[in-house]
Formats: structure tokens, C-alpha cells, sequence
């Protein structure tokens, strides 16, 4: 038992590094260096301008055109200085190709075209932050604006400020709607944070936070539209389902451009949409519930796979699930449980096609999913039972990943009562409760300091769900053979004083901390992504009901143990904790492919989440093992002994 608490002490100090790990490994690329940003900024703002400089193939301003084409030559020199990766070639071809056109005195939008399309490679093959971490503060912006802004680009932002005849060149007139169209909210946000060369425009990089500076760059990028453009992009908005696709997430929003989107979308509604989210960026954040980006990431995955990057193919699948589909998990999980399973079956089938490199299999797994996504979005489309789908959803979710972290407490409970050692439950005690506390910081600081990426957190359940089950396992074994043979007399009359000191206490409390702890992690961040204006009520009423309900089970389970005969007791007990390791060995290898560290190997088995049953081989294997171990120890237990001695 003190080797098992010493290593249950050396799995949460890995276990925290894995998880701060992962958040940057599998939760997204680390950021791309300041050149990469400044090569980007180049692009955007050549896609902007190049239309002051030519038209219809005669140049209109030289002294724009001459910097059109020295702000290309620049950003190729600056690719080449960028470290190799194997689509530098293609970036590079691309900025060839980007300066002939140049040269060329190309057509306006043939040149965008072409610069945000290498500024959107660029982002990909260099990733830096391209979004808000939050939903921009859109009224203070409106204050810092005028505060910081307004004397040189206009109470309105028309450029008239009362310093602008000063200033050469002329402050950029953000109700321009020319230059609007190609702009997005990253491009304004990469101006007020690196500033622009040779022009008055410094960085406020210093002088305003992040968060500050990205909603300055929303409120900004919306003072070319008009209230009335507003309020129709809002019923378009509402009533245009491709819309919604399209601009999924605060991701979307800040790399959006209204002549992008008019490539996707009717022309004539772009401006409205996006006139609409960049009033009302949480519109789109909640959009992002939908499955719009799941199946783009999945229709990029093919698209790779298809051009022969497997590597590539295999992340973006990886990303559809975490970044996409994870989110939605609480909401659908309420609605159609069933769905809910098929499509991770789908998902993991998918994956393991792209590992096995058919693409037969490959193409038609992913029509497969594309398929089971159309009817989650219509499961998920609002409706008048909304209210109460919350309501079960945050019932269902608590009392699944509350069920077995009360099994774990209240067996250690009831053990301790058994053998009189009462004074050893406050150890149990403080470990739940302290594992509460630490699940509320857990949803502080998901909520209001990081993002907790759906890779952090399916590790964190995986190691933590395959280190309980070891430590079950070793339990169940142990507990059977106190209720063999009488064994369980002489442990009793010994009343524990060797096993149960100082150091086994302090186990108990761990194994009591990670067992509840592992739940409440998964909890709140499910509950975290099904809190949205107007549901509060019905989430927390789920939320009270869930607790009620596993207060009575606690309280029948405790009942009925006290009334079972000692030998009994540790019998039945011995065989829940070695059920409960089998089930946490299924989760904890299902959590570790979900987030990508293991491949999936699809089983012909039905999915049973409630017993930890999955449809691989490795899940399938790993409970096997269990089982067989957990058998060969109650075996074991049955052999005669002369002697039998506590742990």
C-alpha cells in the first residue's frame, strides 16, 4: 500500500506535466515568430491597397504602385528566412507568382486574391494566435476608440480628426467601403499591435492589452456598415444556415473579410453578415455549437489525404473531433445519446482509415460522417424543448461522471467504517472535498484566464482513468483476499494499526482526490460549454437534481453495506473495484486515442460507455488484461494458506 500511494504522489506530479504538455502539443501550435506575423501583415495590407495603385491595368499612384511592389519583394525575401518546413516551396511559389502579377499591373482582385491566399498558407504552415481568447468588449471599445483614436481617424472614423491635415500620409478612413471589403478584424488587430512603418500609425502593443486591442479591432472593422445593414444582416443571419457554417467561431469572425465571404456566400448578403457578427461576435461564437466546422475540418483532412499528406490528414481528423465536434458532445449527448455514439464510432473509423492509407475506405468514411453530422445539426437546431434538453443534459452528465467517483468514495468509506477506523474518513473526506474545490479553479480558470483544449482534456481523463484502474485493480485483489478463508477475522482483530498509518491515510486521501477530481475536470468543462445566455436556470436545476440523486445513492449504498457481515462485505466490494478498474481501463485507453496519442484499431464489439466498452482492439485488449489479472489474483486468493498477513 506505500508503494502504491508513493506512485499514486509520482502520477499527479507527471500527470500535471502531461496535461500543461498537451495543452500547447495537442491543443494547437505554439506561435509563429514575429516575422511570420510581420510577412502576414505585409500580404493584407497589399491586398488592401493595391487597388489605389492600378486600374485597368495602368498605374494610377506611383508612389503606391513602387510600394505595392516593394512590400511583395519584402514579404518573399521574408519567407526565405523562415525556417523549413515542407511547404516553404509551395509559400515561396506562391509569392513568385504574387509579384509577377505585380509586375504584370494585374487586375485589383486577381492580386488579392492572391496575397490572402498566401497570407492564409503562411498562417497554416506558421501558426500564430488569429482570434480573441474571449468575446471582445465591443462598448469599452467604443471608449478606447475615442480615446485613442478618434483625434486622427475621426470621432466616426472617417479620417477627419482634428490632427489629420498634419499627417502625411492621410489617417486611413475606416468608412471607406473599398478598402472594407478586403480588410478583416486580424488585419486592423496586426496594425495596432505592430504598427505601420514610414506612416504615424505606432503599436499600441504596450499601451493597450490584448484583449483591448482585439475588440478595438472588431468595433473598428464595423464602423464602415450602417444600423440598417446591421439589423438585416440579422435576420439573414438567423434565416441562412450556410452563413452560420461559414462563420463559425470568434476563429472565423477575425480572419473574415467581406470579399471572401462573397465568394461563399450570395454577394449581396455578405455585407450583412458580416456587418452582423462584427456587431455581434457572439453570435458566432455560438454558431461554432453547430457542426459547421467539424465537417469543414473533415473536408480539409480528405483534401489532404488526397494529395498524398497522410500527417496532415490525420491532424485536421484530429482537430475535427477535439476543436469541433467535442464542444458539442453535452448538448447532442441530451438529445440523441445514440448519435451521439455513432458518430465517435465514425470518427474513430475515419481516423483509422487514414492510418491504413485506402482510400476507397478512406472517402467513404468520411461521406459517412458528413452524413451522421447533417442529422446532429438538425438534433441540435433550437427549439421549444430547449429548456428542458438543458435540464437533462446537465442531469445525464453528472450523474455519468459522478456515478463512479461515488462508487470509489463511498467503498473507501464503508471499508473504513467496517474495520473501525473512523478516525482515518477525515482523509477521505478532505480528498473529495478538496477535489471539488480544485474542479471549481478548474472552471475559473477555463472560463475567465485559458482555454482548456479538448486534447488536455481527454489526456487528463485517459492517464488519470488508467492510473485508478491500476490502483482498483491492486485494491480488488487485495479486499478479496481479507474475505477468504476467515482472513478477514484476524485483519479486523489486528484492527488495521500496521496498514492503515500515517502514509496509507495520506493514500487514501489521493486515491479520494484524483478518483472525484478526474470526474469534476470532465464535468465542468461540459457544463462550461453548455452554459449560453438563457439556460442558466435549467443547467443549474440539472445540476441540483444530479446532486440529490447521488446523495440518495451514497446514502442506500452506505446503508446496505452496514447491514452486509464483514466477509460479505469485502467480497462484494472486491468485485465492484475490480468492475470499476475494468470499465477505467476501457475509458482511459478510449480517452488516449480520442486525443490522438494512440491510433485507433476499429473491434467489432457494440459501444457500452457505461462499462467502458469501445469499438477498438486496444480499449477491448486493455480490459481483457484487467480482467485476466483481476482473475488470476481471486484465484490466487483461494489457495491455503498457513499464515495470512496484513498489508
Amino acid at each position: 500500500m506505500e508503494l502504491v500511494g508513493f506512485l499514486l504522489w509520482k502520477f499527479l506530479v507527471i500527470a500535471t506535466a502531461l496535461t500543461t504538455w498537451s495543452a500547447s502539443s495537442w491543443g494547437g501550435e505554439p506561435p509563429a515568430g514575429d516575422k511570420a506575423k510581420q510577412t502576414w501583415q505585409l500580404l493584407d495590407y497589399l491586398a488592401v491597397d493595391y487597388g489605389g495603385a492600378v486600374h485597368e491595368g495602368q498605374v494610377v499612384s506611383a508612389a503606391e504602385y513602387e510600394e505595392m511592389k516593394e512590400f511583395a519583394a519584402t514579404a518573399a525575401q521574408q519567407l526565405a528566412t523562415l525556417p523549413s518546413t515542407p511547404t516553404l516551396p509551395d509559400l515561396q511559389r506562391q509569392a513568385s507568382r504574387l509579384n509577377e502579377l505585380i509586375a504584370g499591373k494585374a487586375d485589383p482582385k486577381a492580386v488579392a486574391d492572391a496575397a490572402h491566399a498566401l497570407a492564409a498558407a503562411l498562417i497554416k504552415a506558421y501558426p500564430f494566435p488569429v482570434s480573441p481568447t474571449k468575446l471582445p468588449d465591443l462598448a469599452r471599445a467604443a471608449a478606447l476608440f475615442q480615446s485613442n483614436c478618434a483625434a486622427c481617424h475621426g470621432e466616426r472614423g472617417a479620417g477627419d480628426g482634428p490632427l489629420a491635415a498634419r499627417l502625411d500620409p492621410h489617417p486611413t478612413a475606416f468608412t471607406d467601403r473599398d478598402r472594407a471589403r478586403n480588410r478583416s478584424p486580424l488585419a486592423l488587430y496586426q496594425v495596432m499591435t505592430q504598427g505601420v512603418q514610414g506612416t504615424p500609425m505606432a503599436s499600441f502593443k504596450e499601451a493597450l492589452s490584448d484583449d483591448d486591442r482585439w475588440a478595438l479591432a472588431f468595433f473598428v472593422g464595423g464602423l464602415s456598415y450602417s444600423d440598417v445593414e446591421r439589423s438585416a444582416g440579422a435576420a439573414q443571419w438567423k434565416n441562412d444556415r450556410r452563413a452560420r457554417e461559414s462563420v463559425a467561431g470568434l476563429d472565423a469572425v477575425a480572419q473574415l473579410s467581406e470579399s471572401a465571404l462573397s465568394a461563399k456566400l450570395d454577394p449581396k448578403a455578405a455585407p450583412l453578415i458580416v456587418a452582423h457578427v462584427r456587431a455581434h461576435p457572439e453570435a458566432a461564437a455560438a454558431s461554432q455549437q453547430g457542426t459547421g466546422a467539424t465537417k469543414d475540418k473533415l473536408r480539409e483532412s480528405l483534401a489532404a489525404f488526397t494529395q498524398g499528406d497522410r500527417q496532415g490528414a490525420s491532424k485536421l481528423a484530429l482537430s475535427a473531433y477535439l476543436d469541433g465536434f467535442e464542444p458539442l458532445e453535452p448538448s447532442l449527448r441530451a438529445r440523441d445519446a445514440t448519435l451521439l455514439a455513432r458518430i465517435e464510432t465514425a470518427m474513430g473509423t475515419y481516423r483509422a482509415a487514414l492510418g491504413a492509407g485506402d482510400p476507397v475506405k478512406v472517402e467513404d468514411a468520411e461521406r459517412s460522417l458528413q452524413l451522421l453530422l447533417d442529422q446532429a445539426e438538425a438534433a441540435l437546431r433550437p427549439g421549444d424543448s430547449d429548456a428542458l434538453t438543458t435540464f437533462l443534459a446537465a442531469l445525464t452528465i453528472l450523474l455519468r461522471e459522478g456515478l463512479e467517483a461515488l462508487l470509489v468514495v463511498v467503498a473507501m468509506v464503508a471499508f473504513l467504517r467496517k474495520a473501525e477506523r473512523t478516525d482515518v474518513l477525515r482523509y477521505v473526506h478532505a480528498g473529495w472535498a478538496l477535489a471539488l474545490a480544485a474542479g471549481g479553479l478548474t472552471w475559473f480558470a477555463a472560463t475567465y484566464l485559458v482555454s482548456v483544449s479538448g486534447a488536455s482534456r481527454e489526456l487528463t481523463e485517459g492517464f488519470s482513468s488508467l492510473f485508478a484502474a491500476v490502483v482498483l485493480l491492486g485494491v480488488g485483489i487485495w479486499m478479496h483476499r481479507k474475505s477468504v478463508a476467515g482472513r478477514w477475522q484476524i485483519y479486523l482483530r489486528e484492527k488495521l494499526s500496521n496498514a492503515l498509518n500515517q502514509r496509507t491515510a495520506w493514500f487514501l486521501f489521493s486515491l479520494a482526490f484524483i478518483a472525484v477530481y478526474r470526474e469534476v475536470f470532465e464535468t465542468v468543462l461540459f457544463f462550461a460549454a453548455l452554459w449560453t445566455e438563457g439556460n442558466g436556470l435549467p443547467l443549474l436545476a440539472g445540476l441540483a437534481a444530479g446532486f440529490v440523486l447521488l446523495g440518495v445513492i451514497a446514502f442506500v449504498l452506505l446503508r446496505t453495506s452496514a447491514r452486509l457481515p464483514i466477509g460479505q462485505f469485502f467480497a462484494a466490494s472486491s468485485l465492484l473495484v475490480a468492475v470499476l478498474a475494468v470499465v477505467l481501463a476501457g475509458k482511459g485507453v478510449a480517452g488516449l486515442q480520442e486525443a490522438g496519442l494512440l491510433n485507433v484499431y476499429p473491434a467489432p464489439v457494440p459501444r457500452i460507455e457505461l462499462l467502458g466498452i469501445y469499438p477498438s482492439w486496444q480499449t477491448v485488449l486493455a480490459q481483457l488484461a484487467v480482467l485476466v489479472i483481476a482473475f488470476g489474483g481471486f484465484i490466487a486468493n483461494l489457495r491455503p494458506t498457513k499464515t495470512s498477513k496484513t498489508v
